[in-house]
Order: structure tokens, then C-alpha cells, then sequence
């Protein structure tokens, strides 16, 4: 074949008519044909190379299958397989995803959503918003929360048990005999840093101990440090820290050597996300293990609905987390 294969031609090939062939390879319109028939014009599309022409079909159907993902910074290990389940999983439906990265800037998060509606973004999953972000509730097109949320729950969302990881991390410092433990809070702005700070506070009333709580400025290791330094200033007596997250942790680290204490054999430190690589970190860190791929695919699940039926109640998702005990930890000093 000497020019680029056309719908007819797969219809050919695949035996069907080629409005059939098309509605097969439309992700809005597959579910109305019979699977097999729909798997047959795929392999067909694929043998002969056919890529449907998604500039006509945007101008005919108003539409782009095509997904906005907004992230703070895609260089945070947490990122990457979060987008990677996004997009494994718009893919698995016909769309893809245009990535942009925010820099956790609320005013950059507006120009990007504004310029791809633009391009007519079909919907949107965004790891960006604060707790108070209200424009995420008006972007006009399908919109899911993926990683952190708003206080607005009219938003699709889905999230890591942060409660049940917090908890996990206080249960398992006090069965190693830790009774003075403090939290270097992430940013409450953002509901990962609010909701673990609330969980910290009510895991330590459960078990009877007193909180100690230093907020950081960011998820980042050189707001840690500072965090970190500020609390045990305060408070020097303290044997462990939760982090908020594992960059945090890292933060803690270098904190703590800056005061010549080790770990864990002075301070027992923990942190959030297990994100690549920490269990190679000097002590490897005892962390929380969030489903980073998972919660892409889920989101990316929720936008599909969303774009499928706009109207439908906006459900909040969330996945469960496990404790991942390292060297990091270890029994108080008696």
C-alpha cells in the first residue's frame, strides 16, 4: 500500500462496515459494538498501521480524547508512577495524557488548565490543587483529584489512605517502646500534610502520648531540615519523628547529623510514600508504601466515567496503604 491505510481499509480487512470500523476505534463510541467485533478492527489497525486522524474528529465531535494532567513537579520520585497509571490506563480507552508541571504554583496551575481547554482537553486529572483550590471545581470539563484533594467533595478523588499509614507508623514506635515522638508536618495548605497531621494527633491520643508537631514549609528535603532542626531545639528530648513524606525524611536525616545524633540509635525516623530508592538511603527508611501506580489507573477509571456520564456523584476513592519497616527504626534506649 503505497498511501496511509483509511477507516475503509480496516473495515476490509476486518470484515465490517466502515462506520462499524470507526465507532470501534472511537473511545465514546465502542461500547456499542459487540467486543470481539471491536478487537477485530483493532487488530486490523494495527496490522495495516491506520491512525484514526484526531484533528477531523476533534472538529467533528467537538472532542480530543485527550486527558490534561497537572503535576507540582514530575523531578518528586512520588510523580512519575502516578502519571505512569494514568496514562496505562487512558491509553486502555483510546486517549492519552498531556502532562504539565506546576511547579506548586496556583498561578501556573490556572494559565496551564486555561490554555489546555483551549486545545479542547477533554477533561482533567490534577495532583495539584490545595485544600481551598475553588477554580478546580470550575474548569468546565470532567475533573479528577488524584493524590490530594479539596475540601470541596463535590470532586472526583482519589487518594492514599493517609489516616491508616499514620497510625501504622505510631502503632509500630510505640511497640518499640517510643514514647516521646514528634511530627514534622507537611504544609497544611495541602490535604496529604492536613489529613497526616490530624491522623498524628489522633493516633497519639489513642495511645495515651503527648503530640509534638513542627510544620515544614514543602514536601522537600530542605524544608525538612529546617522543620526538623526547629523541633528538636524545642524539643531535644523527642527519640523518634514521623515525617510527612520521605522526602521530609531526608531532611531529617541530614538535620539530625548537623546535631551529631545518628539513626535510629539516637532518633528513630519514619516516613510517607516509600518513593524510589529509599530503601537504599543509609539507614534504609521505614516508611508508608502508597500504590503510586494504582492510584493513576484509578484516576485515570474515574475521569472516563466522568467524561461518560458528567452528571453522575462524584466518588472518593482510596486505596489501601502497608507499613514497610527498614533500619531506620529501632527499640528506644533504655
Amino acid at each position: 500500500m503505497n498511501r496511509p491505510p483509511t477507516i475503509k481499509d480496516v473495515a476490509e480487512r476486518a470484515g465490517v462496515h466502515a462506520a462499524t470500523a470507526s465507532r470501534a476505534l472511537n473511545p465514546a463510541t465502542r461500547g456499542m459494538v459487540n467486543a470481539r467485533t471491536a478487537n477485530r478492527v483493532a487488530e486490523a489497525a494495527r496490522a495495516l498501521g491506520y491512525a484514526p486522524n484526531s484533528a477531523a474528529r476533534s472538529l467533528r465531535t467537538r472532542t480530543s480524547s485527550v486527558a490534561g494532567v497537572l503535576v507540582p513537579d514530575l523531578r518528586n520520585p512520588v510523580f512519575p508512577p502516578i502519571v505512569r497509571g494514568i496514562e496505562d490506563g487512558l491509553r486502555d480507552a483510546g486517549y492519552m495524557a498531556l502532562v504539565g508541571n506546576t511547579d506548586g504554583d496556583p498561578e501556573r496551575e490556572r494559565e496551564l488548565v486555561t490554555a489546555m481547554r483551549g486545545r479542547q482537553i477533554d477533561g482533567f486529572i490534577l495532583a495539584t490543587s490545595s485544600r481551598s483550590a475553588a477554580f478546580a471545581a470550575d474548569v468546565a470539563v470532567p475533573t479528577v483529584l488524584v493524590n490530594r484533594r479539596t475540601d470541596n467533595g463535590g470532586i472526583p478523588s482519589v487518594t492514599a489512605d493517609n489516616a491508616a499509614g499514620i497510625h501504622l507508623l505510631v502503632r509500630h514506635l510505640a511497640e518499640l517502646g517510643h514514647t516521646r515522638l514528634g511530627h514534622v508536618a507537611g504544609p497544611r495548605e495541602l490535604s496529604t500534610g492536613w489529613e497526616r497531621y490530624r491522623a498524628y494527633l489522633d493516633a497519639t491520643a489513642s495511645a495515651g502520648l503527648e503530640p509534638v508537631v513542627e510544620f515544614a514549609d514543602a514536601f522537600t528535603e530542605t524544608a525538612g531540615h529546617a522543620a526538623t532542626l526547629r523541633l528538636l531545639s524545642a524539643h531535644p528530648e523527642l527519640t523518634a519523628v514521623l515525617a510527612g513524606n520521605d522526602l521530609i525524611a531526608l531532611g531529617c536525616y541530614s538535620a539530625l547529623a548537623d546535631l551529631g545524633r545518628t539513626v535510629p540509635g539516637d532518633v528513630s525516623v519514619t516516613g510517607f510514600n516509600d518513593m524510589p530508592f529509599v530503601d537504599r538511603q543509609r539507614p534504609s527508611l521505614t516508611t508508608v508504601r502508597i500504590p503510586h501506580y494504582d492510584l493513576g489507573r484509578e484516576a485515570a477509571r474515574l475521569l472516563l466515567e466522568r467524561i461518560a456520564a458528567p452528571d453522575s456523584p462524584a466518588k472518593r476513592v482510596v486505596l489501601p496503604v502497608e507499613l514497610v519497616s527498614r533500619d531506620s527504626t529501632a527499640p528506644v534506649k533504655s
